[in-house]
């Protein structure tokens, strides 16, 4: 079923303002260690996969509709923020949301065309399948780095198990699951440097 774009547009609107709000309330409230969920940059991300896998209409549509998933879901996450635990609302234009909002553009750009190739054939299609497990593989990666830190490993094991559950969906045969899986990997060993170098010294 193709989807039109006010709907595309409307659903990107509300998703974002639901994943913004709800992130919130999650890390609020959901015990560790599941509520580091919520402070996921794995679980933005996915959710704009789930846009371009969900819209099935083209790689521009899916872009734009993801970006703006993303962007409007930091603005949500601040706002609840203030209404819940009353944090001062102009942390919504600070540096930092603007920030974040940029990444979200790029984020939801790459993986909301992610989502349509999964959907394809070829290349492509295994590409856009290895995206969600890569970065839920890279966060594991990120725990792993935390020397000494015991409760990281059960973020470890959370994370790497939905970067295989991801592929289990999103793969349409054990083929595509299993190349997936492999491209998966040095997928996340990029995702892993950029945020190095996003990181700085």
């Amino acid at each position: 079923m193709r989807i039109d774009h006010r709907t595309a547009a409307l659903t990107a609107v509300l998703g974002g303002l639901l994943l913004g709000s709800l992130d919130f309330m999650w890390i609020k409230w959901v015990p560790y260690p599941f509520a580091e969920l919520g402070n996921s940059t794995a679980t933005w991300a996915v959710a704009a996969f789930a846009f371009g896998w969900w819209v099935r209409s083209g790689p521009v549509r899916a872009a734009l509709g993801a970006a703006a998933l993303l962007v409007v879901a930091v603005p949500s996450y601040y706002l609840t923020a203030t209404l819940l635990q009353g944090d001062d609302l102009a942390v919504v234009w600070a540096p930092t949301s603007l920030l974040w909002m940029a990444f979200g553009v790029l984020a939801g750009v790459v993986f909301g065309v992610g989502g349509t190739w999964a959907r394809g054939t070829g290349p492509r299609q295994i590409l856009g399948t290895a995206l969600p497990a890569a970065v839920f593989f890279e966060e594991a990666a990120r725990f792993a780095g935390r020397a000494g830190d015991q409760r990281a490993t059960w973020n470890i094991v959370i994370d790497v198990a939905l970067g295989v559950l991801a592929v289990v969906l999103v793969g349409r045969s054990n083929r595509q699951r299993a190349l997936g899986l492999a491209v998966a990997l040095p997928v996340a060993a990029v995702i892993f440097l950029g945020f190095a170098v996003a990181a700085g010294p």
